[in-house]
């Protein structure tokens, strides 16, 4: 009898140091985030990736209790970018906000690029898309876009149309028009944005095509003027601006950016960022800045 009560006794001890000490290690676990957030764009400041990254880390950083860095690492068609979210831990702590052509045009132009959008990476969040837009200097006679394809048709390779960087989505848009409406520009890459954006204002360029984002405050205040929008439906906050599927038929040309993280993040942080990204969209002031970059959310789940 003594023996079975000490035995009983003894195991009564284990089970309860056992769950003593699952108990200590789920709350010793330190919660995330517990440090700064880094987000990684693949493209320079003023640029729209930046643009919106900035609107989303500042109320991720508010909802998250840390901060939500920008580091701009343009370059190689995001290949610096992308290649340093691959080799960081896999810990919730590093972040990138690629546009399309980082993940679906870069890996097919550059040798360089071994990395793969669904191998190396967890999708967090689609934060949203933008309709490329085309604008001309303000001396350049051309007022639409059907003027300037005449133009470009009547004296091929003399009309020029410049695109932030080469191989970009504004970049294939522009080779678009060419193909589908069988005219031939003098196609113009920039190293960036702000360059394009001077290259047009100065009239070193004479028509110039990029995401919405870094051109409405330009064509808001009379600085350049909007040709086409090269979205299938008029769009709020773009309203006037023709569309560029009148002239073009079939010219429907989107960029979009999402958040991703190094492949192997843990599910929980990846939720939890995807509700933030998603808490954040949802903001009258973050919905109001899209609309003036015509830019627009695209909010959902992981599985979306």
């Amino acid at each position: 009898m003594t023996s079975r009560l000490s035995m009983r006794r003894t195991l009564l001890a284990l089970l309860t140091a056992g769950a003593c000490a699952a108990g200590f290690a789920q709350t010793s676990a330190p919660a995330w985030p517990q440090k700064q957030i880094r987000l990684l764009v693949a493209a320079p400041a003023g640029s729209a990736p930046d643009l919106i990254a900035r609107l989303i880390s500042d109320k991720m950083s508010k909802g998250l209790g840390q901060p939500v860095v920008v580091d701009n690492r343009p370059g190689a068609g995001g290949i610096i970018a992308m290649n340093q979210l691959k080799a960081a831990p896999a810990d919730g702590y590093t972040l990138a906000l690629p546009q399309a052509a980082v993940l679906v045009v870069t890996p097919f132009t550059y040798k360089e690029a071994n990395y793969d959008a669904e191998r190396d990476f967890e999708t967090v969040a689609m934060v949203g898309k933008t309709p490329m837009l085309f604008v001309a200097n303000n001396n350049h006679p051309a007022k639409t876009l059907a003027e300037a394809n005449a133009m470009a048709k009547a004296a091929p390779e003399k009309v020029s149309i410049g695109n932030p960087t080469r191989t970009s989505i504004p970049h294939l848009a522009a080779e678009l028009i060419g193909q589908k409406a069988d005219v031939q520009f003098q196609q113009v890459p920039f190293a960036n944005t702000p360059q394009g954006n001077q290259g047009v204002l100065s009239g070193d360029i004479n028509i110039y095509t990029d995401g919405t984002g870094p051109l409405m405050q330009l064509v808001r205040s009379g600085r350049v003027k909007a040709l086409a929008v090269a979205s299938e439906t008029e769009l709020p906050g773009l309203e006037g601006i023709p569309l560029a599927n009148k002239t073009v038929p079939g010219l429907n040309v989107w960029g979009w950016f999402l958040m991703q993280a190094p492949k192997g993040t843990p599910a929980a942080v990846i939720q939890r960022l995807n509700a933030e990204v998603n808490r954040a969209m949802a903001e009258a002031d973050v919905l109001a800045k899209f609309r003036e970059f015509g830019t627009y959310p695209t909010p959902g789940s992981v599985a979306d």
